[in-house]
């Protein structure tokens, strides 16, 4: 439950909020009631627009977190994940299809919308507490490749579905629209490799994908919000909580071997990341030694803690 306190001497009130141990201090008319709890639904001043909003928080004190690309391979863990821990979340699912949200189990808290449409993903993001944003382009290989005849295989990207628009506009779209609900926190997952333009990433499908991944990045940072930006190394689809991770920034971690990461290992770090103040306004590269090399980390305020780049 969030509070916010008034006394009739004071023209200031304390705001408590979800997932960090800070107090803030709200400018506030002395005349409004002197002590008051307040629950999803139920008005408050918010100072920033200089009128009446609305709590973002269940009334059972829960956070309320959103994930996008809820349907996609760590989407499905994180959504998992959160809806295993129901003492502390309350999830939220965004699919881009039908066909999206029945292949999660189809429940109501999982909401369709297109990302690169604002205005339709609006619904989802109303009331929410944190977002964690895990939506991406995804080339598709050209048909005819024969791996028997050497070579490389050509990747395109569909119509509208390339990076500028999913991984730009619809990253923006989602970050805008989380802001004007008053959500809390919003954590990005990316991918190592954006300091080098000439990636090879970059040249799949000619989508440039890297470059427009970190512009959406960097808007993000610009934006106010508090947020944790997540630069993943290469996805492993393995059981995660057996590796110690690693965080580095620039894409060092790029020059060593150790440049992978499970997809279960986002996840947790993505959760995580929402309830551990060290974690906030910070972007760090992600990878992880091999299984059975160093010590399974289970200490995330210490991991966070060794990041001191805030992009």
């Amino acid at each position: 439950m969030t509070r916010i306190l008034f006394t009739p001497s004071s023209s200031t009130a304390t705001h408590k909020c979800w997932g960090s141990n800070l107090v803030n201090t709200i400018p506030f008319s002395a005349a409004i009631l002197q002590d008051t709890s307040i629950s999803s639904g139920v008005p408050f001043f918010n100072p920033r627009k200089g009128r009446i909003s609305v709590v973002a928080m269940s009334g059972s004190g829960k956070g309320t977190v959103l994930v996008t690309g809820a349907s996609g391979r760590t989407g499905q863990i994180v959504y998992q994940k959160l809806k295993e821990r129901t003492d502390q979340y309350v999830a939220r699912g965004l699919v881009r299809t039908p066909d999206g949200k029945k292949k999660i189990g189809g429940a109501d808290d999982v909401y369709v919308g297109d990302i690169r449409d604002k205005e339709s993903i609006v619904p989802a993001v109303e009331g929410i507490d944190g977002l964690i944003i895990l939506t991406s382009a995804v080339p598709k290989m050209k048909p005819g490749f024969d791996p028997s005849q050497g070579g490389r295989p050509e990747f395109y990207f569909e119509d509208g579905s390339f990076p500028e628009q999913v991984d730009w506009i619809g990253q923006k779209n989602q970050i805008d629209a989380a802001k004007a609900a008053g959500v809390k926190q919003i954590v990005l997952v990316g991918s190592m490799g954006g300091t080098d333009p000439n990636h090879p990433l970059n040249s799949l499908g000619n989508g440039n994908i890297l470059v427009w991944k970190r512009k959406a990045e960097q808007y993000l940072a610009d934006s106010g919000v508090p947020y944790t930006i997540i630069r993943a190394g290469g996805l492993q689809d393995k059981d995660g909580g057996v590796r110690e991770l690693l965080v580095g920034k620039d894409d060092e971690l790029l020059k060593t071997e150790t440049r992978t990461i499970t997809r279960a290992d986002v996840a947790e770090v993505c959760i995580q990341a929402l309830n551990i103040e060290e974690a906030k306004f910070k972007a760090f590269d992600l990878a992880s030694n091999p299984e059975g090399s160093g010590t399974p980390t289970t200490d995330f305020k210490s991991l966070f803690s060794q990041i001191t780049t805030r992009f």
